[in-house]
Parts: structure tokens; C-alpha cells; sequence
């Protein structure tokens, strides 16, 4: 029987680890776990442990990490995508999602009708909201590694900056994506509610972008990324 996963901020190894307190917390208040309590953990280096809990107080938790196991290997298929900021809970979905389909970098992008306004604070506290998403989705799906989320960037900075074998964006009038031979590094850019303006798709054409379609129908932003990613992984991942 599988044990219950989480996620530990902080290297691990053999032994005895007291637990960060966010992670404590939730153990102890939220799902009320106990001394002799079986859990698996792991802290994003592609390695899991087996552990037991040792000791349970009001503000921390002890484990004892008993065994070492190798973590679900990553698809051969690196994966950045680049995703224009909506509104609610729009993004994130879509980094849930992009999450649960192996992606190893995600980028949110302010593009031209991008409707989210952020200052700096808000911009902070959303970055760490998304990698708390993104946390949760791998605990649940079983990923040893957690993606990066990159800090919000405006489109055309990341375009011009971004290195990837095929970099891919999403036109409704273009080719499906079987056309091109398997890269092992790929960037996908999906755009936000209402879509990427007509100037920038031109401009990231520009960039070394292709365009790919995913069909005759126009996706939702939270939709798009979802079953690009799906498509990559059959065609050139681990699907």
C-alpha cells in the first residue's frame, strides 16, 4: 500500500529530521497524524524516503527516515511553458495541470490583453502561492522534482531570452504538432483569456517560434496548456 507523500523544504538523508513548520503544522493540525505514523517524503532531488513519525508536538514534528528509494523518473521531454496571466483561478489550473504532465519550467507572461495588474508585493505573493500549487500537484501525482516557476515576465523579454530545441505557439490556422521531428527541449506559449494580439504572434515568429495547432477549436487559456502538453509527451515524452 502506498503511503501518503509530502513535499519537505529542506535537504533530507537517513536518519532523524525535525520537519519544517508549515509541514509540521499540517501534519499534526490538519490531518492529525500520530507517533508510528508511515509517510513518504521527499525534497525535491529526485530521491523518496520512507519515514515513520518519532515525536508530534503542538509546533513540530520528528521523523525518522528508515529507507531510501528512488523517485518516478522524469520524462526525457524538458518542457518550459510559457502561460499568459488570467484572471481567478485560471492559472492556477493551468500549473496544476502543467504540473501533473511533467513540465519542468513555467513562466506566467504579461502580454497585451493580459487583464491581471499586479505591483510587486502581489507579484511575490502570487509567485509563492503558484509553487505552492505546484508542491500540492506533484505530492499528489507522484513527481520526485518540483518545476521551477520563474518569476512573471513580459513576453517579448522572455521570448528573446528563452533557449529550447522547438519553441512552439499555439495558431489555429497552423500544422499539428506530429510535423516537426522530437526535440528534447521544448517552450510552449499559450496565451491568455482573449489570446496573444496578432502584433505579438508576428513577434515571436520573429523570436524563432513555429506556430502548431491544436485543432479546429479555440481553447480556454486553463485548457490550452493541458492538452499541449499531453500531445508533447505522447509524441515526443513519456505517454
Amino acid at each position: 500500500m502506498g503511503y501518503q507523500r509530502f513535499y519537505v523544504a529542506q535537504p533530507l538523508s537517513l536518519g532523524e529530521h525535525e520537519l519544517p513548520e508549515q509541514t509540521a503544522h499540517y501534519m499534526a493540525r490538519v490531518l492529525r497524524l500520530d507517533v508510528g505514523a508511515r509517510i513518504q517524503v521527499f525534497d525535491g532531488s529526485g530521491d523518496e524516503f520512507l519515514a515513520k513519525l518519532t515525536r508530534v508536538g503542538k509546533k513540530s514534528v520528528t521523523v525518522q527516515l528508515t529507507e531510501k528509494i528512488a523517485g518516478l523518473a522524469e520524462s526525457p521531454l524538458k518542457v518550459h511553458l510559457g502561460q499568459g496571466l488570467s484572471k481567478g483561478e485560471r492559472m492556477d489550473w493551468a500549473i496544476q495541470k502543467a504540473t501533473e504532465l511533467g513540465v519542468t519550467h513555467i513562466t506566467p507572461l504579461f502580454t497585451e490583453h493580459c487583464e491581471v495588474r499586479l505591483n510587486k508585493e502581489r507579484a511575490e505573493k502570487r509567485l509563492e502561492h503558484w509553487r505552492q500549487v505546484a508542491i500540492s500537484a506533484c505530492e499528489q501525482c507522484g513527481r520526485s522534482q518540483i518545476p521551477i516557476i520563474h518569476p512573471i515576465e513580459k513576453l517579448a523579454t522572455w521570448a528573446d531570452q528563452l533557449n529550447a530545441d522547438l519553441k512552439l505557439v499555439l495558431h489555429p490556422q497552423a500544422q499539428p504538432f506530429a510535423q516537426y521531428a522530437a526535440p528534447q527541449t521544448l517552450a510552449l506559449l499559450i496565451g491568455p483569456e482573449g489570446g496573444l494580439s496578432a502584433g505579438e504572434v508576428e513577434q515571436v515568429l520573429t523570436q524563432g517560434f513555429q506556430a502548431v495547432s491544436l485543432g479546429p477549436r479555440v481553447l480556454r487559456t486553463e485548457t490550452a496548456p493541458i492538452a499541449a502538453m499531453a500531445v508533447a509527451q505522447h509524441l515526443w515524452g513519456d505517454f
